[in-house]
């Protein structure tokens, strides 16, 4: 009875991330996407170094598209905030090679929500270089927020409760402010 306890208790861990977000006051390695790896929704290169705007705060969604929903109440708060887009900017880098879903039918969903959310940056990566190059969750819906530094303040691999939204909004908040009093 104990092994099968053992098994269990061993496979249960085997389950969770090793680790469940990234290191605070750190910058993301540069991620690349081009030709094969991915890129623009119109298939032109991209590159966080060049897309990372000095001065602005950053949100970035990595997503497995069969997750693309799990932090949809995040994405419609920041949304209805309304922040400004000399304050604030909004990246979400799709993980193509995450999902059995054919291309064409994640394009027409990407179609929907860059309408939905015209302010935010849409790109597809085909080759998983987020998650070789971040650190982040494969099959997961993942959320950085970065200071006006381009440093992590906060990552989060899955679904964000209530109280970690709230703690979201007052540090995306602080990190505004911070870049006004500079």
């Amino acid at each position: 009875m104990n092994y099968l306890m053992l098994l269990n208790f061993i496979f249960c861990l085997a389950s969770f991330p090793l680790m469940a977000s990234l290191p605070e006051d750190k910058k993301l390695p540069i991620l690349s996407l081009s030709g094969k790896d991915g890129g623009h929704l119109d298939g032109s290169a991209w590159n966080l170094g060049d897309n990372l705007i000095k001065n602005k705060v950053t949100v970035i969604f990595y997503v497995d598209p069969d997750e693309k929903d799990l932090n949809e109440e995040v994405s419609e708060i920041l949304s209805n905030k309304n922040y400004s887009k000399d304050d604030v900017q909004y990246i979400a880098i799709i993980n193509m090679a995450a999902t059995w879903l054919p291309n064409f039918a994640i394009a027409a969903s990407l179609d929907k929500k860059q309408k939905k959310y015209p302010d935010t940056l849409y790109l597809k990566d085909f080759t998983k270089k987020g998650v070789n190059t971040w650190g982040v969750d494969d099959d997961q819906n993942n959320f950085i927020l970065l200071n006006r530094e381009s440093k992590v303040i906060y990552s989060k691999f899955g679904k964000l409760s209530k109280k970690e939204q709230e703690l979201v909004i007052k540090l995306l908040e602080g990190a505004i402010k911070e870049k006004k009093k500079n």
